[in-house]
């Protein structure tokens, strides 16, 4: 799903009130943090302004990709969103244009975090509550969907566990979370997975599936949403391509059980050749490998395919 230009066109305005020395300094401060999986710890409005111009798209793009995926094996209907740790709120607007929820609450301990994200949803005309907490503290409130996107990595595992007890507890009908695409956060995804279930959670996505991870111990689950860069954005990446390819994890979980029979998750990008396509899946069965050709039915799904989609067994249309 495409950064939406009122956004765009939001951050563009408020950059050229800023020091565009300062606001692209900052910004290759965020740029390493994130190399050095560090995450993001704002300290004055310059540094969210870059972390808004920078990452808020590539945010936007896998929380958006995330979201698609999981409500698509949830199927019911989400009322209300509570955005955890929301930044500068792109998990908040991911859910508005994805969802029906007539409310939004945003949790961000970030005092001029919560500024700046209103005045983004105020610009897409989203009506939403703001909360000053941490993302710990949240067991007073709860959602129909709760979203929490690259905050868990950031936190040590004592204060991790609690913060997912905590998430748990507010998501009424479906919790979804997304982190990194790092060897590092996927196994730490694997144990948040581990606590889901035994907190009574089902697994919906990426799994399709329940029961231990597939994936062999040298191997990560991740998958890519792509964000298209502005004039502001490649300046302060340095960069001359025109998009990013944003790699991150998520794990959804739902209250109750929604089967989605004879499907598995595609893993890897598709490789399309003549009459061919190669396909690395995931399902009940463990993963493997596939080649469809032709005069298989689902040759013309195939080579529409995209990783982390949906792909039928055999024999099934």
């Amino acid at each position: 799903m495409e950064f939406p230009v009122q956004l765009r066109e939001k951050i563009n305005e408020l950059a050229q009130n800023a020091d565009i020395k300062q606001l692209a300094a900052a910004a290759d401060r965020l740029s390493e943090n994130y190399r050095r999986e560090n995450g993001f710890s704002a300290a004055d409005k310059t540094e969210i302004l870059a972390y808004a111009a920078v990452r808020m798209p590539a945010t936007f793009a896998a929380v958006s990709r995330a979201l698609e995926l999981s409500l698509e094996r949830f199927g019911g209907e989400i009322s209300s969103v509570l955005d955890a740790g929301a930044g500068t709120g792109a998990g908040a607007v991911s859910a508005a244009l994805l969802t029906d929820c007539g409310k939004i609450t945003c949790v961000e301990r970030e005092r001029n975090m919560i500024a700046l994200g209103g005045e983004f949803l105020d610009c897409m005309g989203i009506s939403a509550e703001w909360e000053q907490l941490d993302i710990s503290h949240i067991a007073e409130s709860s959602a129909d969907l709760v979203i929490c996107s690259y905050c868990l990595n950031e936190l040590p595992e004592c204060s991790r566990e609690n913060a997912e007890n905590a998430l748990c507890k507010a998501a009424k009908k479906l919790l979804v979370i997304v982190e990194p695409g790092t060897p590092k956060a996927f196994r730490e995804l694997l144990q948040t997975r581990e606590r889901l279930s035994k907190n009574g959670m089902k697994i919906l996505a990426p799994c399709t599936f329940e029961g231990e991870c597939a994936l062999p111990s040298d191997d990560w689950c991740h998958f890519t949403a792509r964000a298209a860069r502005t004039s502001l954005h490649k300046r302060l990446k340095h960069a001359d391509v025109p998009y990013e390819d944003e790699k991150f994890c998520f794990l959804a979980a739902a209250r109750e059980n929604f089967p989605c029979a004879d499907m598995q998750r595609i893993i890897r990008r598709p490789v399309i050749v003549s009459g061919r396509v190669s396909l690395r899946l995931c399902g009940a069965d463990g993963v493997r490998d596939i080649v469809v050709t032709r005069k298989d039915k689902r040759f013309k799904a195939a080579r529409k395919a995209d990783t982390g989609d949906l792909f039928p067994n055999e024999n099934k249309e």
